[in-house]
C-alpha cells in the first residue's frame, strides 16, 4: 500500500513505457490529444511540426522548477524522472498507427495514458503538467482546482476543434474522459479525502502530521475484539498530498490501520499555517 523509493522508481519507469506507447501508437498517429500540458504540447506539435517530446519537456520545465522550491523534493524528483524519460522515449518509440479507427485510438490511447498517470501518482510522483500545478495550488489554497483544470482542458479542445476539425476534438474528449476514469480507478482523484488513522504511536505520528498545513483531530478508540485502547487521528488532505501522507504514516508506524474515505466538502478552515 505504501511507497518505498526503489519500488517507486520502478513504477515510474513502467508508467513511462505505457505513456510513450499510448502517445506514439494510438494518439499521435490519429492527431488526437490528451489532457493538460501534454495535450498543449501535442497540439503545438501537430500545427508546427515541432518535436512533441521536446515540447513536452520544455512546457513542463517552468512548472518543475517552481515545484522544486514549493513542493516536496521527492515528488518533484519522481516527476522530473517521468517527464524527462518520457520525452526521451517518445523519440525512441516510432509513431506507428496500431489501428486505423480514431475512436479505438482515442479509447486505447486514453487507457494507456490513464494507467501511466495513475501509476505515477500512486508512486508519489506525477506525469508533470497540471498535476504539479495542482500540488502547488492545493498546498496553499483551498481552491476549486478541478473546475479550473477542466476549463483549461476545454480551451485546448476548443482550439483543436477550430484548427483541426470538430471530429478530432470530439475524439480527443473521449480520450481525456477515459484517461480520467482510469486514473480514478488506480489513484484516488477526488479533491479532498479524510484519513482515519488508528495508531499506537500517536505522538510520533502527530508530530510529523502537524508539520504539514492540515489540522489533525485526536480521538480515543477501542478495538471491538481485543478491547485494546488506541488513539485515532483524523485529518483531511487533497488527493495531491495522499502519497506524501501515506509515506509519513508508513515510515512512522507501518502497523497502523488507515481508512481513507471521500470527502464531499469541508466547512471551516481547511488550511493551517505552519
Amino acid at each position: 500500500m505504501f511507497n518505498r523509493t526503489p519500488l517507486s522508481i520502478v513504477s515510474i519507469l513502467a508508467s513511462i513505457v505505457l505513456f510513450a506507447a499510448g502517445f506514439n501508437f494510438f494518439l499521435v498517429p490519429q492527431h488526437l490529444l490528451t489532457g493538460g500540458v501534454s495535450g498543449i504540447a501535442m497540439m503545438i506539435g501537430y500545427f508546427t511540426d515541432w518535436n512533441i517530446g521536446l515540447l513536452l519537456f520544455l512546457l513542463n520545465l517552468p512548472l518543475m522548477v517552481w515545484g522544486w522550491f514549493v513542493i516536496g523534493r521527492r515528488f518533484i524528483v519522481l516527476s522530473i524522472l517521468f517527464v524527462a524519460a518520457s520525452s526521451g522515449l517518445l523519440q525512441v518509440f516510432p509513431v506507428v498507427p496500431v489501428i486505423d479507427d480514431p475512436l479505438l485510438g482515442s479509447v486505447f490511447g486514453g487507457v494507456l495514458v490513464g494507467i501511466s498517470t495513475g501509476i505515477a501518482l500512486r508512486a508519489g510522483g506525477s506525469s508533470g503538467g497540471f498535476d504539479i500545478l495542482g500540488s502547488i495550488v492545493t498546498k496553499y489554497r483551498d481552491f476549486p482546482l478541478g473546475s479550473t483544470l477542466f476549463t483549461l482542458n476545454g480551451f485546448v479542445i476548443l482550439s483543436m476543434g477550430y484548427l483541426e476539425g470538430w471530429e478530432a476534438a470530439l475524439y480527443s474528449m473521449i480520450s481525456i474522459y477515459v484517461t480520467g476514469r482510469i486514473v480514478d480507478a488506480i489513484h484516488v482523484r477526488h479533491v479532498k479525502l479524510t484519513l482515519f488513522i488508528v495508531t499506537k504511536r500517536k505522538e510520533d505520528l502527530l508530530a510529523k502530521l502537524m508539520a504539514r498545513p492540515r489540522g489533525v483531530t485526536v480521538l480515543k478508540s477501542q478495538g471491538a475484539f481485543s478491547n485494546a485502547e488506541n488513539d485515532m487521528l483524523m485529518t483531511v488532505v487533497t488527493r495531491y498530498e495522499l502519497a506524501e501522507v501515506r509515506k509519513i504514516i508508513h515510515d512512522t508506524d507501518p502497523d497502523c490501520f488507515v481508512n481513507i474515505v471521500e470527502t464531499a466538502g469541508v466547512i471551516g478552515q481547511f488550511r493551517r499555517d505552519v
